[in-house]
């Protein structure tokens, strides 16, 4: 009992990983609220820079005449791959050099990933919620692959968006930038992932243990097969001869 119950814990915290990747996947441009990155910058415009892309909102009327906005949010396409280094530093004049802005725009490829990792943590949610000895194995070892998985997109998104937000924030140009909601909700997948492939593997593995020092027990106290075995005396036991 006490196996199953700690079981339906790691289940949950894969389905919870499965939620909180979605919604780093459903970042800017797809949700112009949801960013990975959000800059203020000082002349009022602020920037969301999701998975696919990013989103900009002029506050003011001489930005927004600048760069020819309309009020409201202006979003790129959705596609894979960006270039936040040379975006900001169009906005902002806020000086890149080539190696920046090269390695930024190459690590947004990897941002792809974020589904990916999501449809892992629902497959391996699937996989131990399913009965038995096999779907829990499955269930560990498809969490395994989300948690590797969310490990690299991770590194690579606070890499990529590290730089950015550093150099935003140590140029005085007067904006500021910041980590947002995808990142945060990435990093707590991650961690609901990790504790949760743990425990979905150690009470796959304490099921399959008691289960066979079970039947050993059987067997040592004279059943076989769940059905007691009479023992006979000596006197009762018939000699066969040949």
């Amino acid at each position: 009992m006490k196996t199953g119950f700690f079981h339906h814990i790691g289940t949950f915290l894969l389905f919870a990983a499965t939620i909180l990747l979605l919604i780093t996947s459903i970042s800017a441009p797809v949700i112009n609220s949801i960013a990975l990155l959000r800059v203020r910058l000082d002349n009022g415009g602020l920037v969301e820079f999701g998975s696919w892309g990013y989103c900009l909102q002029g506050s003011d009327d001489s930005f927004r005449a600048r760069f020819n906005f309309n009020d409201g949010d202006q979003c790129t396409g959705k596609h894979i791959g960006y270039n936040p280094a040379e975006f900001v530093q169009t906005l902002d004049d806020t000086t890149y050099n080539r190696a920046q802005i090269d390695t930024t725009k190459a690590l947004t490829r990897v941002m792809v990933l974020h589904p990916v990792a999501c449809a892992l943590a629902f497959l391996a949610f699937l996989f131990a919620a399913g009965s038995g000895f096999c779907g829990a194995i499955f269930g560990a070892i498809t969490a395994t692959v989300a948690w590797i998985v969310t490990l690299v997109v991770m590194a690579t998104d606070f890499v990529l968006f590290g730089i950015i937000k550093n150099h935003i924030n140590d140029d005085g140009s007067g904006s500021h930038a910041y980590f947002h909601t995808a990142m945060w909700t990435l990093l707590a997948a991650f961690i609901c992932l990790f504790f949760g492939t743990l425990i979905v593997f150690f009470t796959c593995c304490s099921s399959r243990m008691h289960r066979q020092n079970h039947v050993a027990v059987k067997h040592e106290t004279g059943y076989a097969h769940g059905t007691p075995v009479r023992k006979r005396h000596f006197w009762q036991r018939r000699t066969t001869r040949y």
